[in-house]
Parts: C-alpha cells; sequence; structure tokens
C-alpha cells in the first residue's frame, strides 16, 4: 500500500477521532456549520505542516508516530525546518541496532561503494536524457574504489551540476544558494523524511551513517541512502522547469508536484514501483548487510523512457 503525504497550508485544526485524522478548516459549509474532512490515519506516510495557524493534537501527533508517518514542520520562509519520526518501529529493533552498531569499517566501506556507483549511475541517466555526454561518468562507475577514496561521488557532482539546467550552466549547487537550489532543498527534504521514516520502519538508527558523520546530524543514515535516490527529485525539478515555470519560488502548485516525490516510479531489483516503497525495500536490504545475510543494499534506477 502507498502512503500518502499530506500537506498544510492554510489554517487548520487536526485532531483524531476513531482512528481518523479530522481536518477543520475556519471556513463554514452551506449550513453554517464547520467544516471537516477526514482520512484515515493508517493511510498517512507523511504530514507537512507549513502554516503558522495550524493546530495540531496530541492526539494526531501519538497516532502518527504510532503508525511510523513522517511529520515535517517548516519555517516561516515555508521550508521545512525539523522532523517527528518514531523511536520504536519495528519489532526486532534491539537486535537491529547492534548489528548496525558493530557493523565493521570494511563492510560500511563497501557498502558506501555500492551507494556512489548507484548515484553516479542515476545522475548519468539525468544528463544523458538532457541530451549531455556521460561516458566520463560511466568510466567513474567503474573506477570507484571501496570507501569511494578516490572522491569519485565529488567529481561527478561538479560535472553533473555544471551541465543540468541548460539555461543556467554557471549554477553551483548550495544548500544557501539561489534559484533553483530553494527547489531542490524542498525536493530533498521530502526524500529525506521518506528514507528516515523507511530505516526506523526496519529497525535502524537514522542517526549512525556509513559514510556521513557529523556529530550535529541526527540523520546521517538517511543522508547516505537517500543519495542514490537524489536523481529522482533532480528529473522532478527539470520537467517542472520543461513545462514553462519561470517561478524563482516555491508556489503551491510546484509544491504539489514536489509532493509527487514517495509516488515517482523507480526501478528496483528489476521491477517498477513507487519510491516510498522501493525507499523501504532498500533499508530493508541494509539492515540485512548489517546482520550478514546479504552483501548488496538494493538501490533504484531509472525506468525505461
Amino acid at each position: 500500500m502507498i502512503k500518502k503525504t499530506l500537506y498544510f497550508g492554510n489554517p487548520a485544526y487536526l485532531f483524531k477521532k476513531d482512528m481518523q485524522l479530522k481536518i477543520q478548516i475556519p471556513e463554514k459549509d452551506e449550513n453554517n456549520e464547520p467544516k471537516i474532512s477526514s482520512i484515515p490515519i493508517e493511510d498517512i506516510g507523511i504530514v507537512i505542516l507549513d502554516n503558522p495557524q495550524l493546530t495540531i493534537t496530541q492526539a494526531v501527533i501519538s497516532a502518527l508516530l504510532d503508525n511510523n508517518a513522517a511529520i515535517i514542520t517548516c519555517t516561516s520562509n515555508h521550508m521545512p525546518a525539523g522532523m517527528l519520526l518514531a523511536i520504536a518501529g519495528n519489532t526486532i529493533q534491539t537486535e537491529r541496532f547492534g548489528a548496525q552498531i558493530s557493523a565493521s569499517v570494511p563492510l560500511k566501506k563497501q557498502l558506501w561503494k555500492q551507494t556512489v556507483e548507484t548515484k553516479i549511475s542515476n545522475q548519468a541517466e539525468v544528463l544523458s536524457r538532457q541530451g549531455v555526454q556521460v561516458a566520463n561518468m560511466l568510466s567513474w562507475i567503474e573506477q570507484v574504489a571501496s570507501g569511494d577514496t578516490k572522491n569519485l561521488e565529488a567529481r561527478a557532482a561538479a560535472y553533473y551540476w555544471k551541465n543540468i539546467f541548460k539555461e543556467n550552466p554557471g549554477f553551483i549547487r548550495s544548500r544557501e544558494g539561489g534559484y533553483p537550489n530553494n527547489f531542490l532543498n524542498y525536493g530533498y527534504a521530502i526524500l529525506r523524511a521518506v528514507a528516515a521514516r523507511s530505516l526506523v520502519g526496519s529497525g535502524l538508527l537514522p542517526t549512525l551513517g556509513i559514510h556521513h558523520h557529523n556529530r550535529y546530524n541526527a540523520y546521517c543514515l538517511a543522508d547516505d541512502v537517500m543519495e542514490p535516490y537524489r536523481p529522482f527529485v533532480d528529473a522532478i525539478l527539470l520537467s517542472i522547469i520543461d513545462d514553462g515555470c519561470e517561478e524563482e519560488e516555491l508556489t503551491t502548485e510546484m509544491k504539489k508536484k514536489f509532493l509527487g516525490i514517495p509516488v515517482t516510479t523507480v526501478l528496483l531489483d528489476g521491477e517498477e514501483s513507487p519510491l516510498m516503497n522501493a525507499m523501504q525495500r532498500t533499508t530493508a536490504s541494509l539492515a540485512k548487510c548489517f546482520s550478514g545475510e546479504q552483501r548488496l543494499i538494493l538501490y533504484p534506477e531509472f525506468p525505461d523512457n
């Protein structure tokens, strides 16, 4: 089942009744009664709160977390600022925590090698669909060593960002940079929530990365496993630009398109799948790598055009 991503950008009161998320808006209906809609909480995967006049009850928060939903809060400039996740999302969590914590350095280096190889491959596919030459990137994939000691991820990223936007050849990717960095930041925040939610569901700690290590980052492992998925967000942005978008600030309509990230079609292990489901399989395979049950992480590719 594909879980829903809900975005709340207008004033509303969110409360729970009979395991339903009830959404009450300020407007009244024709009988002068409050307008209330509902959705089963078990159907929800991600909730994005993006209005200072939103009220959400503790009962809703508790129920969402009990169902392993991720809750994202946004700042006054409408960019994601924080995330709530369930503490216990898997019945054998303690066992999997132990395997993750005790994972050897060689294992983590091999896992990072696989991650970089797939990320570069997916970046090359995005550029190829833009008509950009990618023979160098395909060559770099073959050269990725354990732990990516040659830092080919960075080399590929430099080439990728230099060539991805035809109308902006001088583009520099930066979290604090101007357009279209703000679009990318928004899309990646949703992707990060998908990754973190899936890791919790697989009984893993999102904090302990296989490569990313930052004392101030609570989602290092989420940042690791989402790397090969980032190009799918980039592809969505390119489709928005190709549709003739001239806005440099995120509009409600653009946010709706990015909310489609969890249901974007990817190819995983030879089968087409919604991205959110694929991410769950990715994190489940990572848990098996930590436990010694398998050696390869399942990562997605782009399906044929």
